[in-house]
């Protein structure tokens, strides 16, 4: 699938507020019908969501992906938690980050790679309230000398 077309479904914006991405990995998730129909109208939520390992398995908890509307019977509970497919190792590797370093893992993004829906897993941690301030004043101080660049050049 070299030439595969990427479509992105919906980001995790507040992630990169609230963490430091150390690693990120792409992950295929297990889905329903309706949950795809309804993710091709880009009705999904990464907000509030993580990942746990459970039991040797790599699961998606609190995404929310709105019922579809012509789904009726079929339409599957909005924030069930969801499988992730990596294979063994990764998961048992992510899964020693995560219990002795301190790492979080945390959706990032979620897309269209070619018909299949993919899930980019951030390896996370956590940013102290002294590193976000820092971030918010670094980003105002690019964009003023962004602003004052492009007054000069006027």
């Amino acid at each position: 699938m070299a030439n595969s077309s990427l479509k992105t479904i919906a980001q995790n914006k507040k992630a990169f507020h609230d963490y430091f991405v150390e690693e990120s990995l792409e992950a295929g998730i297990e889905l329903c019908g309706t949950e795809v129909k309804s993710l091709r109208r880009g009705q999904c939520n990464l907000k509030d969501s993580w990942c746990s390992v459970v039991k040797g398995e790599l699961l998606l908890n609190g995404m929310h992906i709105s019922p579809y509307d012509h789904g009726n019977i079929f339409n599957k509970d909005p924030l069930r938690v969801r499988k992730l497919l990596l294979h063994k190792k990764e998961i048992l590797r992510l899964f020693g980050l995560v219990k002795q370093n301190g790492y979080s893992l945390i959706p990032l993004s979620l897309y269209f790679k070619g018909s299949l829906v993919k899930v980019q897993v951030g390896l996370c941690k956590g940013k102290k309230l002294y590193d976000k301030r820092a971030d918010m004043a670094a980003r105002d101080a690019k964009r003023d000398i962004d602003r004052a660049i492009k007054e000069k050049n006027r």
